[in-house]
């Protein structure tokens, strides 16, 4: 039997291997050669958020040693914060970068159906976050206010999700479907343990 010790070891070195090797694949991309430095934050500011979704169901679902309970609870608002951010950084800078196609973007006319993919991911975010800001004040019950956020962060994952398949960028294929996989089954496997 594994020793408490060795598997708090084990998890937490499985979780950071899946999260670096997409972005160690990302960096090494032959692609970045030919792009402008913003161009490049951009990217890697949507691999990160990509990768924070596979932390924030594990934290909400206590399977991380040494935060669950309260303290994941904790971690998960701060990781919401960053993800949140993250989006903040690849629109803002894909917008400093080619304005125009952020605009169709966003106005959902981009002849790119990732860019779909991808503003309907940024807005259930951001109401994620807005929902969970303001969970005090507008006073839901507690289940409510879970179906409403477990709603909105599937919305996101299955957002982020095809706007990252759909992508042929800088991001290794291999290791961007095995990412996508995981916040797929991590992501499902709490939403239906929670029972919402």
């Amino acid at each position: 039997m594994i020793s408490d010790r060795v598997r708090f070891a084990l998890i937490w070195t499985a979780l950071v291997g899946v999260l670096a090797v997409p972005i160690a694949a990302a960096a090494t991309s032959p692609l970045l050669a030919w792009r402008d430095p913003i161009y490049i934050l951009a990217g890697f500011a949507g691999i990160v958020g990509m990768a924070l979704l596979l932390v924030q169901p594990l934290l909400i679902g206590g399977l991380l040693p040494g935060l669950s309970g309260p303290p994941g609870r904790r971690v998960h608002r701060w990781i919401g914060g960053i993800l949140v951010a993250a989006v903040l950084i690849h629109v803002g800078a894909l917008w400093i970068t080619s304005p125009p196609d952020v605009v169709d973007a966003l106005l959902l006319v981009s002849p790119t159906p990732f860019s779909v993919w991808g503003v309907i991911a940024m807005w259930a975010v951001f109401a994620a976050a807005l929902l969970a800001a303001l969970r005090k004040r507008l006073r839901l019950r507690p289940r409510r206010w879970r179906l409403g956020h477990a709603a909105l962060a599937v919305v996101t994952v299955l957002g982020t999700v095809a706007h990252a398949l759909l992508i042929d960028g800088t991001m290794e294929t291999l290791s961007k479907v095995m990412l996508c996989v995981l916040v797929l089954a991590a992501t499902g496997k709490i939403v239906a343990g929670l029972k919402v």
